[in-house]
């Protein structure tokens, strides 16, 4: 049988007026709540009175009439003083002779929601069962009975007060553990370590934000826990704390290279509390923003000097192309060919410039990295001499990965050019590409050549550095570096034992893959909605419609099996795909998100760090790469 509401308060009311004891609930705003049927007969209370959402004033004002408090001169004036009792209300026990010859005690204790539970007794019996006393035992002395009758009083007031730090500390277990609860969802390590560096609180999170790290850790010391590589590093700022000061600080740990933000706080009791999180996706959006900026500086101050320099190469190519048709002799004629394969080249060199400043956009896709390392290999084993040879050691997944294939594989093989070159006749060349955990993809370029020199370690990332002569643009490696950055990763250059190393390191991210299911249109545009769910329809897709966030999450919330969400980043009202995004997370749905806004504009580039980014006007074959990976129903 399920019980209704109604069921429960009748059962409720009945066990209370099974107690001996007048009871009384009040709330916050002086309204009866729940009051039993002794309540009402100790104090011939009328019904209305004992009705839920009585004024409490109106119960003062009956009791006072009707001579509880005695003779009383303005009952107004008691109305409104046992009223402002009520409202800064505290915790109490007092004894009451009441004008029928009765005695009572009443006991008060607050509700953490607000109002009071007040508890009368009866006490009729004990008072008289002293004064008995008091009349048969002539023979104690009156100090003796008064120290009996102050004992009684006073267990019946250590009894009351018992049962309130019963129910305080009730109150605060149920605190501790809403607030245990609420630390142990957040996605960060909250701990707490006494002045000799024992963990004396933890949510038991440290494994999720440091991988390899243990999750039980109470009582253990923070550098047991920590592990020796991590704790050096965070030992100087844990002493700072220990001094007063409330360090932030970073660092990059060694087993999946995740980026740590750790904040200490000193506290009164000469502990420190501890707050880490993991911010490498943080990170990764701060550098590919970051980097967004640079080239958009550097397009500025190249922009007005490439338009002037290359007005300047078009008056030297025409003027030389003069020249060329005079006979000047076999001596004029090669420098004029000179001059114009150096003007052309100047030509050239604008371009790649222009190329490296200029609107680069990554389109990342569904990738298959295998696919991708296979084709490099075909595509640079053309331009090797017979004696170089070339290896490609591929130890990552099946997954398909959030990438843009033209832009790394371009990088690759300028790479594979550049350790040709510098290997000359014959000598070795590996592309190896593995995973670190589920954050970054590495894939290094080594070859056996004779390595980086000291100045090239230092400056050949810099635009124009060459070690090759006239040959070399000096545009190789800041491209393949302006790529990698774009992404929010990085590039390092290393020498190994046998030559050079080029690593680059890509945010790991998976890709979803469409199977076909029930997708959830987000967009506020009818025209552009019709245009996107026939391209679903198309896919294979079943496809329901919303034009706002809080439609969608209505939706989300109704309708069973949506295995995606496809949504614009402006919408109807305030609220932007990016609120969606945030509203999703820990639903296991996926959201990729598209937009026709600029990648200069904030919200774009923020939004490149959340979710997949469609730029629009985008074909079905773009869409449906994105589509590729089952999402959690």
């Amino acid at each position: 049988m399920k019980y209704t509401d109604h069921h429960i308060n009748t059962f409720t009311t009945a066990g209370l007026n099974l107690i001996a004891q007048a009871l009384s609930i009040y709330d916050r705003d002086l309204r009866l709540v729940v009051s039993n049927r002794r309540f009402q007969e100790m104090f011939s209370l009328p019904d209305e009175l004992v009705q839920p959402g009585a004024a409490f004033s109106d119960t003062i004002r009956f009791i006072a009439q009707a001579g509880e408090y005695g003779p009383v001169d303005n009952i107004e004036e008691l109305v409104q003083d046992r009223v402002d009792q009520a409202l800064a209300f505290e915790p109490h026990y007092i004894e009451r002779d009441r004008p029928d010859g009765t005695a009572i005690s009443v006991e008060g204790a607050p509700l953490p929601q607000g109002g009071w539970v007040a508890v009368y007794t009866d006490i009729t019996r004990t008072r008289r069962s002293e004064q008995l006393l008091r009349t048969r035992s002539a023979e104690l002395s009156d100090q003796v009975l008064s120290h009996a009758e102050e004992l009684s009083a006073t267990n019946r007031e250590l009894a009351a007060t018992i049962t309130a730090l019963e129910e305080v500390r009730r109150q605060l277990t149920e605190a501790e553990a809403r607030i245990r609860l609420t630390t142990e969802m957040m996605p960060a390590h909250i701990a707490h370590v006494n002045e000799e560096g024992r963990y004396i609180y933890s949510n038991r999170r440290l494994s999720s934000v440091i991988p390899g790290r243990p999750s039980e850790i109470l009582g253990l010391h923070i550098r047991d826990a920590l592990g020796k590589k991590v704790f050096p590093r965070v030992e100087p700022h844990l002493q700072k704390a220990y001094e007063g000061q409330s360090p932030v600080f970073e660092f990059t740990e060694d087993q999946d290279a995740r980026r740590i933000r750790v904040a200490f706080t000193p506290d009164s009791s000469g502990g420190v509390f501890i707050l880490s999180m993991d911010v490498t996706e943080e990170t990764q959006a701060r550098v590919a923003l970051q980097q967004t900026r640079r080239r958009a500086m550097a397009a500025q101050m190249t922009n007005g000097l490439a338009h002037d320099f290359s007005n300047l190469l078009t008056i030297i190519l025409g003027t030389q192309s003069k020249l060329q048709k005079m006979d000047l002799g076999t001596e004029a004629d090669s420098l004029i060919g000179a001059t114009l394969s150096a003007a052309r080249r100047g030509g050239s060199l604008l371009n790649r410039i222009a190329d490296m400043t200029g609107n680069r956009t990554l389109r990342p896709e569904a990738t298959d990295l295998h696919a991708l390392l296979e084709d490099l290999r075909l595509l640079a084993t053309a331009s090797l001499p017979p004696g170089v040879g070339l290896s490609v050691l591929d130890h990552t997944s099946n997954a398909l990965l959030l990438l843009d294939p033209g832009m790394l594989q371009d990088a690759l093989l300028n790479l594979i050019l550049n350790a040709r070159d510098a290997l000359g006749a014959t000598g070795q060349i590996t592309v190896s590409a593995h995973a670190v955990g589920r954050i970054w993809i590495e894939i290094a370029v080594i070859d056996t050549g004779p390595g980086f020199s000291s100045e090239a370690l230092e400056k050949a990332l810099n635009p124009f550095f060459t070690t090759k002569g006239g040959e070399g643009s000096g545009l190789g490696l800041p491209m393949a570096y302006d790529m990698v950055k774009l992404t929010g990763g990085d590039l390092r250059l290393t020498n190994t034992p046998t030559g050079a190393c080029v690593t680059l390191r890509l945010p790991y991210r998976a890709a979803p893959r469409e199977t076909g299911g029930l997708v959830l249109l987000v967009e506020d545009s009818e025209d552009l909605r019709a245009t996107f769910r026939d391209m679903l329809v198309d896919l294979g897709h079943s496809v329901i419609e919303a034009t706002s966030v809080d439609e969608a999450i209505a939706l989300i919330a109704d309708i069973e099996g949506i295995r995606l969400v496809l949504s614009d980043i402006r919408l109807q009202e305030a609220a932007t795909g990016l609120d969606l995004v945030t509203r999703l997370e820990g639903s296991g749905l996926n959201c990729i998100l598209m937009t026709s806004l600029p990648l200069s504009d904030p919200l774009h580039r923020a939004a490149l760090a959340r979710a997949p980014v469609l730029r629009k006007p985008f074909t079905r074959a773009q869409l449906s790469a994105l589509i590729r990976t089952e999402v959690a129903a």
